[in-house]
């Protein structure tokens, strides 16, 4: 399989997006605002969508969009807590206006199901550098605001007593999970992205309680999933994101059954 160009982009461009999305996902888990980075993909397919409409690559129109959300959703700090109700409302609305762009332009319906489900297959060399580019800036966001998230996330009190701006650190982290959800939905598909960001972390967390472990189990399974999921879809035809969906699922299972015992 590796005979074929867009195998190698689609390697090349699984592998950065599940390693970013396994380390950020991590956090997300430990701070519980899958949710919200739910509701962000969803900002992503109207952005994508709108940017189609005015004749812009969909994903610059998918990366603003949600880097917006990203702010704006942080800057509500610890209120962002308990308001899944209004994180619903706005991801339905997002997803309807989204169909509703798509109605102006139905010529690109083809583009648009591949942003709903993902098409890693479809992956060209201006994408991956542009997935590249992202994971590299986001895992150094993350890494230079890594020691004030962990305090934030676990002794958010004592954080705050201590000087560290609760809603700085929001804001930054989301806007970092903003981009990955970005990233992520190039592979699985807005639909899917739970799959990349929930799904590896929420195992890993149930394996380890240390970070570093935690961390690295979180990057690994992420990437396993996605490398298993490419190389079934090649060789039986299905979807590549059934098989990471499915993949994530057998490895949380496993990882529930490990933690009883």
């Amino acid at each position: 399989m590796f005979e074929y160009e867009f195998m190698i982009n689609a390697f090349a461009a699984s592998g950065i997006v599940a390693v970013l999305a396994g380390i950020v996902g991590y956090f997300l888990v430990l701070r519980g605002q899958t949710f919200a980075g739910h509701a962000l993909s969803h900002v992503g397919f109207t952005g994508a969508t709108g940017a189609v409409l005015i004749g812009v690559s969909p994903i610059w129109g998918m990366i603003g969009f949600t880097a917006a959300a990203g702010v704006g959703m942080g800057a509500l700090g610890e209120k962002l807590a308990g308001r899944d109700v209004a994180i619903g409302v706005i991801l339905s609305l997002s997803l309807g206006f989204g169909l509703l762009f798509l109605h102006f332009f139905t010529a690109y319906a083809t583009q648009v199901t591949a942003l709903l489900f993902g098409n890693v297959l479809g992956v060209n060399p201006a994408t991956l550098a542009v997935l590249a580019g992202i994971g590299a800036i986001s895992l150094i966001a993350l890494g230079a605001i890594m020691r004030p998230l962990m305090f934030a996330s676990l002794q958010p009190e004592l954080a705050e007593a201590k000087g560290v701006s609760l809603r700085l650190v929001s804001v930054l982290f989301l806007t970092i999970t903003a981009l990955t959800v970005a990233a992520c939905t190039q592979i699985v598909g807005v639909l899917l992205v739970f799959t990349l960001m929930v799904g590896p972390a929420a195992a890993a967390q149930n394996l380890s309680t240390r970070l570093s472990a935690g961390l690295v189990l979180a990057a690994l399974f992420a990437l396993a999933q996605a490398w298993l999921g490419v190389t079934l879809a090649f060789y039986t035809d299905w979807p590549t994101s059934f098989w990471i969906t499915a993949l994530a699922a057998v490895v949380y299972g496993l990882s529930l059954l490990a933690r009883r015992r």
